[in-house]
This record gives C-alpha cells, structure tokens and sequence, in this order.
C-alpha cells in the first residue's frame, strides 16, 4: 500500500511540473507576443519590392513603448517612428485589420506629392525603395496631394509599391497609439504561386 501511494505522488508531482511549465511557457509566450514581438504575414503587394505576398515578419514591440490592453496611452517610450521606418498598425477604418507601410513624414512635418515626387518641408526626399507601376500621372491624391502639415502625434504613411497603396493619401494620418511596432526581420517567405521557399529572402533585415 505505502510503495502504491508513493507511485500515486510521484505521478502526481510529475503532473504538477509538467503543467506548471506548460503554464508558465504559455505565459511568458503570452507576455512576448504582447509587449515585445509578434509574427505578421503579408497579405498584400502594397509594399512591393521592400515586401512581398507571402513574406512572414517579425516586428518590434516595445521600441517604441509598451501598450498595455485597455489602457490608452504608451510607457517606456525608447523612441518615437522616425521617417523611413516600416510599422505595423490597427487601420482605422477597420481596427481588427492590420496594415504595414512606410513612416514617410512625421508630426510637424509639411508633406506635398506633385506628379509622383514626395516633398517633406519643401524637399523631394530620395526614395530608392519606391516603384511606380503605372506611369500615367492621376491628378488625385495618389500622384497630387496638397501641401499639409502633419498634427502632432500622428504620421503619413505610404506603400513602397505607389500606385498600387492604400495609404494616408487616401485616409488620412496613423495615430501613435495605433502603431503595434516596427518590422525589422524576415523569418520565412513562401511562394504560393510556384509552391516553394524564397529561401533568399529569409533572414533579411527590413529597411
């Protein structure tokens, strides 16, 4: 009986550890995707050439603050979305959607697009990352936007793959407490069209 009853504790301490551990590595899994870094996929070419359908991304959570669930506001700010970043953020329109784009200009920043040219505070900004796909030039927002100033706390964002973005031309600025983090590692890229691993693209930094 005593030799059963030792089993019986044994198997049951052994239980005990083992959901213990699983408890706290889904915790710690937890507290990670949620203040430090989370996976993305991209859905869509906006982003062509920088990023592509079927890349698979790892974004920096806390560089520019910590967002604690439910409660508005950032803490631990190590720094703020500077102009060339690429960020993932809650699309305003449709909060359960994340989108990724470029920070192209910032709070205070004046911006103006004329025939395709981006101009920040009165300069064309050199953009080595951009294609334009259509070379017809469209006197609406996406090829001619007039010259604003970007409100505090807020950023202009745009798709590298211009003609082809849904971005801050068309519904206006991200707001800082919208922004989950900036993208700066491709961990896998899958072709769906040819059924094969962009095996080159793994492991690139996001820039």
């Amino acid at each position: 009986m005593k030799g059963d009853n030792k089993k019986l504790t044994n198997k049951k301490s052994k239980f005990r550890e083992y959901a213990e551990a699983i408890i706290i590595a889904l915790l710690l899994a937890l507290l990670i995707r949620t203040f430090v870094i989370q996976a993305f996929k991209i859905p869509s070419g906006s982003m062509i050439p920088t990023l592509t359908i079927g890349d698979h991304l790892l974004v920096n959570k806390f560089i520019y603050g910590i967002r604690i669930p439910f409660v508005s506001g950032r803490f631990l700010v190590f720094k703020e979305p500077q102009r060339g970043d690429i960020i993932v953020f809650e699309y305003q329109e449709d909060p359960k959607r994340d989108f990724i784009k470029r920070v192209i200009a910032v709070g205070g920043d004046k911006i103006e697009i004329k025939d395709k040219v981006v101009y920040v505070n009165d300069k064309a900004i050199n953009e080595p990352y951009v294609v334009h796909k259509d070379k017809s030039i469209d006197m609406g927002p996406r090829d001619n936007l007039s010259r604003r100033i970007v409100p505090k706390g807020k950023f202009f964002v745009m798709g590298d793959n211009r003609d082809q973005s849904h971005d801050s031309r068309f519904w206006g600025y991200v707001d800082f407490d919208k922004i989950k983090g900036k993208a700066f590692i491709l961990y896998w890229s899958w072709d769906s069209k040819e059924n094969w691993i962009r095996w080159r693209r793994i492991g690139h930094l996001i820039y």
